[in-house]
């Protein structure tokens, strides 16, 4: 309406066009005569007609920018609304994931699949990768949410090349993966996710989660068997390899960085120092992890093998 108005003032209408302009009484001349002087509308515009093509060519284009003006407008508050939609989607998320809502929290993420927001990606990655690992779920399922979970947090590391979450979480779908395609398959990847699980470090070194990760990979392969190790030796000139050292290094540097943040780096603390012959340590590390709050499935079992390995100390006695 605000546009139709300001058009209505700019284009001639009816007889007024053609009035031309009015002098003020008494500028006609130093005698003093107040004439009324007009000019008419040829003597002002030259060619009518062009003239007022020109008016309408003008009123055109304002009208043209209002509407750019309009639709920038609108296209600002679509973008911010749309943030603001995302930003409360992962409050949401989070909130569910801190809850331990595994299954509500998938059900929340896979309306939104198709998003192409990193946060959001690699959130859904690590929800679809927790469904699978719930005791209900089948087999077939499993499979099939754990190559799922590979796919969105590729696509999230494709949006975000930046976020450590979706280097990590990349990372640790790609070792999943490795579980169906082989040894040869989960040896040659092994590379790619130390490659991610460095990054991620070197983007956020206070995500102990991360740290501790690179913890599991050292662990990983100072405990390979002979077999693994040929197979390895076949795949690469100089094959994957790591020592209890520098695994243990890298648990304790998550427990620096965040204390008691999970039940699994206070068991593998424990495991390490057993592999070192360090009965002392590995008693006091794995009794942390048996007195752990279990908060999650996971926790249960760690408590369990935590308690079964004090066990095995008491019985060696």
């Amino acid at each position: 309406m605000a546009l139709a108005v300001r058009l209505r003032r700019l284009l001639p209408v009816g007889h007024s066009a053609a009035r031309g302009l009015r002098l003020p009484a008494g500028a006609a001349g130093s005698w003093g005569r107040r004439v009324p002087w007009r000019l008419g509308a040829s003597e002002v515009m030259g060619n009518s007609g062009t003239f007022k093509r020109s008016l309408l060519f003008s009123a055109l284009s304002y009208l043209g920018f209002e509407t750019y003006q309009v639709i920038s407008q609108a296209v600002v508050v679509h973008a911010a609304a749309k943030v603001f939609k995302i930003e409360e989607i992962l409050e949401q998320a989070d909130y569910l994931y801190e809850s331990g809502e595994t299954e509500k929290l998938y059900q929340l993420l896979t309306q939104y699949k198709e998003s192409e927001d990193a946060e959001l990606l690699w959130r859904l990655a690590r929800a679809s990768r927790d469904v699978a690992q719930l005791s209900g779920t089948s087999e077939e399922e499993k499979k099939y949410l754990v190559y799922e979970a590979l796919e969105y947090a590729k696509r999230a590391l494709e949006k975000n090349e930046s976020s450590f979450a979706a280097h990590k979480w990349y990372a640790i779908c790609i070792s999943d993966v490795g579980d169906y395609e082989g040894i040869k398959a989960k040896i040659a990847n092994a590379y790619i996710i130390k490659e991610h699980f460095e990054k991620a470090i070197e983007l956020n070194p206070k995500d102990a989660t991360s740290i501790h990760l690179m913890g599991i990979w050292c662990y990983t392969f100072a405990e390979m068997p002979w077999y693994q190790r040929r197979i390895a030796k076949v795949l690469f000139a100089t094959p994957p390899s790591s020592t209890y050292e520098e695994a243990l290094g890298y648990f304790h540097r998550a427990e620096q960085v965040d204390p008691n943040f999970y039940s699994k780096n206070l068991l593998l603390l424990g495991k390490t120092y057993l592999k070192l012959h360090n009965k002392k340590l590995a008693a006091f590390w794995l009794t942390k992890a048996k007195d752990y709050p279990a908060h999650t499935e996971e926790d249960k079992q760690i408590q369990t093998e935590a308690a079964q390995l004090l066990t095995g100390f008491s019985d060696k006695k």
